[in-house]
């Protein structure tokens, strides 16, 4: 399927037939939390609606061992390949700290912005991830939130900043700080696979969505 022709936020445009594949991009000095929730939350999807959402890990550089924010270590097989996916979901993670992994180290990248902005995955930006995409120029005059530290940063790089827990601007989705990723995830269910598949994954992980969608 394609994720950018999506027909409307609340009918089903996914099925097991034809999946809405999600790509968690992983990269040493990202969040937990960041990555965790989609890969829970569309994990649960994905089971739950038999196979009508698939979401995987790939990484930012060469396929191997990523080492997390507070020290844990993700083993990544695969590359990030981007024609192969529907959806890219970008985490954030130590966007405070310029000389260390994190966010930073994706943003001084010039050729994988290049990659990121050339690429017709729908990009979605969780936390300080949202700033690789305006680094990237996705951001540069739309609609857009990240995590409360880095507003100020988005907003002086040209986006509309809305402070909102997810901001679905159409073709570019972005949500706010570290456990927004639950909401955003939660929504990428909904818009895709309907309010149904939603409502069900928030009963099974007992848990209820927080603050505001707002929506273009």
């Amino acid at each position: 399927m394609s994720a950018g022709v999506a027909a409307g936020v609340t009918v089903p445009a996914a099925t097991a037939a034809s999946p809405l594949r999600v790509q968690i991009l992983m990269y040493d000095g990202v969040e937990e939390q960041d990555f965790i929730a989609p890969v829970e939350v569309l994990g649960l999807a994905g089971k739950l609606t038999g196979g009508a959402v698939v979401a995987s890990l790939v990484s930012a550089g060469r396929p191997g061992p990523v080492r997390c924010t507070y020290g844990t270590t993700v083993d990544v097989a695969r590359g990030w390949s981007p024609g192969e996916a529907d959806v890219l979901v970008v985490p954030g993670g130590g966007y405070t700290n310029r000389n260390g992994p994190g966010v930073h180290r994706l943003i001084a990248d010039q050729g994988f912005l290049r990659h990121l902005k050339a690429s017709r995955a729908l990009p979605v930006g969780i936390c300080t991830g949202t700033m690789v995409l305006s680094a990237a120029g996705l951001t540069k005059g739309r609609n857009a939130t990240t995590h409360a530290g880095a507003k100020a940063d988005l907003a002086a790089q040209g986006a509309k900043v809305i402070d909102a827990r997810v901001v679905d601007d159409g073709d570019l989705i972005t949500g706010g700080g570290i456990t927004s990723g639950l909401e955003v995830s939660l929504w990428l269910v909904e818009r895709f696979l309907g309010a149904k598949a939603a409502q069900r994954a928030e009963v099974v992980l007992e848990y209820e969505r927080r603050g505001t969608v707002w929506r273009a």
